[in-house]
C-alpha cells in the first residue's frame, strides 16, 4: 500500500494505471508446476541464421520508442512453411534526421534454419513501424501484410513471386495517425476482409513533450518518459473491404471509431456469443477498453463495461497492452487475457456465455505471478500437447530508468509460462521450462506457430532492443496433435474468422481463426489441437465465416490437413493460390 500510495503522490504516465489499482487478494497464490514434465525450450535464434535486432533507444525518452517490436508469422510463399516477419522502428532521433529502421522478412529453409530474403521482397522500410497483421484481403490465395506505423500505415500485396508490393494508396488504408494493433475480419459476411486499426496518442515527433517534464512524466520519484497520460489519444479506425481492392472507411457510421480518444493498442476480432458474427475487442491503455458486440448490418455497441471486459476486478482502468483470445475451459465460448502494467495483475476474463465475463485472475493462479511485470506479448497455446490450452506472456519494462531504483524493478524481465490444470486453474512453471524463458530481456510481440512442422508449438519473440528469440519447442514424448489449414470459397481465402470443434480422446475442443492479437503480432494461421495420448480424431466440425458448416470424421493424429470449403480435407495443392475475386 505505501507503494501505491508513492505512485498516487508521483504518478507517472504508465503508473497512472497503476497507481488506481489494488493490492491482490489474501487469497491470491502462485500454483506452482510440481512433478510436472515440461518442455524445456531452446533459445535458436543464432542456429537458425536470424540476424536481425531492433533498433533502440538506450533511454526511451519518448513514449514511441517503447511501443514497437510486433513479429509476424505468416507462410508468404504458400509452400506449408512458416515465416516471419520482424517490424522495425528508428529513434526520434534518426526519424528526424529522415533515417529508417530496416524491418526483415526471414524464409524457412524446412531445414531449421531461416534466410533473410527482406530485400527481394521489398518490405524492409515501410515506415516508423509498430506491429502488424496477416490477412488475403483481395482472395488471391497469398497472404497480404498490413503494417502499423506512425505517420502512415502500409499494406502489401502478395504478388506470388516472393516480391510485394504498396498498394496502401489505392487501397485507401493509410489512416495517417500513431497505428498500434490491428486485425482483419470479415464483419458482414460478405467474404472478403475488413480491416479493425487501433490508434494510440496523438503525438508530434517534432515537438514531443520533454523528457520529465510534468507530473506526467515521472515514476516513482525519477524523470521518465512522458505519456500516455496528459497526452490526447488518437481514435480507432474500421475500414470495410470493397472487394475491388479498395476500402472505405466506416468506422463513425460502424459505432468504432472512438470519439474519446483513447489509448488503444491491440485488437483481434472473435465471436464471443456464438452467434456467427465477429465482434471486435480493444485493448486501451490507462482506459477503459472496448468490447464491441457486432449487431449486424454494419452496427456495433461497446458492452466493454456491462461485460465485465473494460475494467479491472475493481473497476479500476488497466494499462492493457496485449490479448490472448482462447477456449481455455473447453466450454466452447472463448475467453480473454489482456496484459498489463507492473504492480497490477493481468486479467483473465472467463466467458460464462450471453455477454457475461467474469474476472479469475486470481483463482485461477495466473494472477499473482504476472504482478511484478510489465507485460506485453501473450498467447494461449498449447505448449505440451494434452488438449489443455496453456498461456505465456512475454516481458519487459517501459523505463530503462528503473534500474536505479531500490525496489527491485528491472528494465530486462523473464516470460512467464504457465500450464493449464484441466480444472480452471493454472500452475506456474516459468523457472522449470529452460533458461531461455527465464533470460531478462525487454520483449514486447509474441507470435506462436509451429515453425519447424513437427507437431509442436513454437515461440517468436520480439525484443524492443536487440535480437529477438525464436524459441523451439521440443515437445513431450507419448503426446499427439493435429493441425488444419483452411482455405474459403464463399468465405474469405484465409478462412479467418472460421470456428473448429474437434472430439478426441474424451474431449471436445474448440478455436477459431483469429487475425491480429498478442501484442500487435501474428500467431500461426493454421489451427492446431494437442490431442494428449489420443490417436484418432473422432470429428471435427467447421463453421465457416459463410454459414456453411461441414463435419469430418475418424481422422488420423499427427498430421496437417487441408480443408477447402464445400469440399472436406483435400490434397494441400488444391488450398494453394487460386484466381482472385479482386484484383489488387
Amino acid at each position: 500500500m505505501l507503494l501505491i500510495a508513492a505512485l498516487v503522490a508521483t504518478p507517472g504516465g504508465w503508473a497512472q494505471g497503476v497507481a488506481q489499482g489494488s493490492p491482490p487478494p489474501r487469497t491470491a497464490k502462485t500454483i506452482k508446476c510440481r512433478g510436472r514434465i515440461v518442455p524445456q525450450f531452446e533459445d535458436v535464434t543464432e542456429k537458425a541464421g536470424i540476424r536481425f535486432s531492433h533498433t533502440s533507444a538506450p533511454e526511451s525518452r519518448y513514449i514511441i520508442e517503447s511501443m514497437s517490436g510486433g513479429v509476424l508469422l505468416l507462410d508468404y510463399d504458400r509452400d506449408g512453411w512458416l515465416d516471419i516477419y520482424f517490424t522495425n522502428a528508428p529513434t526520434v532521433e534518426m526519424a528526424l534526421n529522415g533515417q529508417h529502421a530496416r524491418g526483415a522478412l526471414y524464409h524457412n529453409n524446412h531445414d531449421g534454419t531461416f534466410t533473410d530474403v527482406t530485400d527481394k521482397a521489398g518490405i524492409g522500410k515501410p515506415c516508423f513501424a509498430m506491429g502488424g497483421a496477416v490477412g488475403d484481403y483481395d482472395n488471391d490465395g497469398w497472404p497480404d501484410i498490413y503494417v502499423t506505423c506512425y505517420g502512415g500505415n502500409v499494406l502489401y500485396h502478395n504478388n506470388g513471386d516472393g516480391t510485394f508490393t504498396d498498394v496502401t494508396a489505392k487501397a485507401g488504408v493509410r489512416d495517417g495517425r500513431f497505428s498500434t494493433g490491428a486485425a482483419f475480419g470479415d464483419y458482414d459476411g460478405d467474404g472478403f476482409l475488413d480491416l479493425m486499426v487501433a490508434n494510440y496518442v496523438d503525438l508530434d515527433i517534432h515537438h514531443p513533450p520533454a523528457f520529465g517534464s510534468s507530473v506526467t512524466c515521472k515514476y516513482m520519484g525519477i524523470d521518465v518518459q512522458c505519456g500516455p497520460r496528459g497526452l490526447k489519444g488518437a481514435g480507432d479506425s474500421l475500414f470495410h473491404n470493397n472487394g475491388d481492392g479498395t476500402f472505405t472507411d466506416v468506422s463513425k457510421k460502424a459505432g468504432v471509431d472512438d470519439p474519446s480518444g483513447y489509448y488503444g493498442l491491440t485488437t483481434v476480432w472473435a465471436d464471443f456469443n456464438n452467434t456467427g458474427r465477429p465482434d471486435i475487442f480493444v485493448a486501451n491503455d490507462s482506459t477503459a477498453s472496448f468490447l464491441y458486440r457486432n449487431d449486424g448490418k454494419g452496427k456495433f455497441t461497446d458492452i466493454g463495461l456491462e461485460s465485465g471486459t473494460a475494467l479491472g476486478e475493481d473497476g479500476h482502468e488497466q494499462a492493457s497492452m496485449g490479448v490472448a483470445v482462447g477456449d481455455y475451459l473447453h466450454t466452447g465460448r472463448p475467453s480473454l487475457v489482456v496484459t498489463n502494467f507492473a504492480l497490477d495483475n493481468s486479467p483473465l476474463y472467463r466467458n460464462d456465455g450471453k455477454w457475461d465475463f467474469q474476472d479469475v485472475s486470481y483463482p485461477s493462479g495466473i494472477g499473482l505471478p504476472s504482478v511484478p511485470f510489465v507485460k506485453w506479448g501473450v498467447a494461449f497455446v498449447d505448449l505440451d500437447n494434452d488438449g489443455w490450452l496453456d498461456l505465456v506472456t512475454v516481458n519487459g519494462h517501459v523505463y530503462p530508468q528503473v534500474d536505479t531504483l531500490e525496489t527491485g524493478a528491472r528494465y530486462r524481465e523473464p516470460k512467464l509460462v504457465q500450464y493449464n490444470q484441466g480444472d480452471g486453474t493454472f500452475c506456474d512453471a516459468s523457472d522449470q521450462s529452460g533458461a531461455a524463458i527465464a533470460e531478462p530481456r525487454a520483449s514486447r510481440g509474441l507470435a506462436v506457430g509451429d515453425l519447424f512442422n513437427d507437431g509442436n508449438m513454437d515461440l517468436v519473440v520480439e525484443d524492443l532492443q536487440g535480437s529477438p528469440m525464436v524459441l523451439r519447442n521440443p515437445g513431450l514424448a507419448g503426446r499427439h496433435s493435429v493441425s488444419f489449414e483452411l482455405a474459403g470459397t464463399t468465405s474469405n481465402r484465409l478462412a479467418i474468422g472460421a470456428r473448429l470443434k474437434l472430439v478426441a480422446g474424451g474431449m471436445t475442443q474448440t478455436d477459431e481463426i483469429h487475425s491480429g492479437g498478442s501484442y500487435l503480432s501474428q500467431n500461426d494461421l493454421r489451427v492446431h489441437f494437442g490431442l494428449g495420448t489420443a490417436t484418432k480424431i473422432e470429428s471435427l466440425e467447421i463453421r465457416w465465416p459463410s454459414g456453411a458448416v461441414e463435419t469430418m470424421k475418424n481422422l488420423e493424429a499427427d498430421k496437417f490437413y487441408s480443408v477447402l470449403e464445400g469440399q472436406g480435407i483435400v490434397p494441400a495443392e488444391k488450398i494453394r493460390p487460386m484466381a482472385p475475386r479482386g484484383k489488387p
